[in-house]
């Protein structure tokens, strides 16, 4: 299903408030519940699906948007919506700014698939137009609707596209959290796949060499484990997927724990696209 068709201006809204983020997810629920594509679950099923994602890790998406989604049971098809909240509210965003325009995507659980080329969809929306700036500023759910439909056609139509430099992405953290973290904002930027490899840091085996033999057990065991995350990525993306993962692990040049390489790439064919 493509976004334009996942788009309910029934279930849209422009003039919300909320004290707090629990407060603004009821709101996103009971919007669900005017669209046709939320027939027979309730508000109570939709919110707890939200809150429950929530749990996971915060949608705020920052720079005043959030992405609240979830997989819904019961629900038979996908429903995307708009939510304007002018004065904003917290939601725990990546940046700690309160959130004022939220797109929603709810769905069925077995169609993984389609959910996060919706999320993708709407990613690119967010990062190669300035959607978000005219929704805030909108009066009316028509108007944010019709803001969105005419900023899909910059954004991604589903045409064929002129060919762009790739880089090979590979991001080495030896902190488990910090891969969940890289894969949700490759995830946000579109790339729909990657691989992940395990390995270890020398500080394993320089312990085991006799000339570093006293310095077994200063050896940081927590940083021997390292997963790689490989991933191809357009070119243009990069410096904002590094800025990103610096939101997260801090600057990189001053801390340990992450290093992220862009290679150049000079053949590429397939896809790591999940199946």
């Amino acid at each position: 299903m493509s976004l334009t068709d996942a788009l309910d201006p029934k279930a849209c809204a422009t003039d919300l408030a909320a004290r707090d983020k629990q407060e603004a997810l009821w709101k996103l629920a009971e919007l669900a519940t005017r669209s046709a594509a939320a027939e027979g679950t309730d508000r109570e099923t939709i919110f707890k699906a939200l809150y429950d994602r929530e749990q996971q890790g915060s949608t705020g998406f920052g720079k005043e948007v959030g992405l609240p989604h979830s997989r819904v049971p019961g629900m038979k098809q996908f429903l995307v919506y708009i939510a304007v909240f002018p004065r904003g509210v917290s939601f725990d965003a990546v940046d700690k700014k309160k959130v004022k325009v939220f797109f929603v995507i709810l769905g069925p659980p077995e169609r993984v698939q389609e959910h996060l080329r919706l999320l993708a969809g709407i990613s690119r929306l967010l990062a190669h137009t300035n959607v978000k700036q005219e929704i805030a500023r909108c009066r009316k759910p028509e108007a944010a609707v019709e803001a969105v439909q005419r900023h899909l056609g910059e954004a991604d139509t589903g045409k064929p596209v002129p060919a762009e430099t790739l880089k090979l992405l590979l991001v080495t953290v030896y902190v488990e959290s910090y891969m969940y973290d890289v894969l949700e904002l490759l995830l946000d930027f579109g790339i729909e796949g990657a691989t992940i490899l395990e390995s270890t840091g020398m500080s394993r085996y320089i312990s085991n060499v006799p000339l570093f033999a006293e310095f077994i057990g200063f050896m940081n065991e927590s940083k021997n484990a390292s997963k790689t995350v490989l991933a191809v990525v357009p070119e243009r993306h990069v410096a904002r997927i590094v800025e990103r993962i610096e939101e997260v692990t801090g600057d990189l040049d001053k801390r340990e724990g992450a290093i992220v390489l862009a290679l150049d790439l000079s053949f590429a064919k397939g896809s790591m696209k999940m199946m």
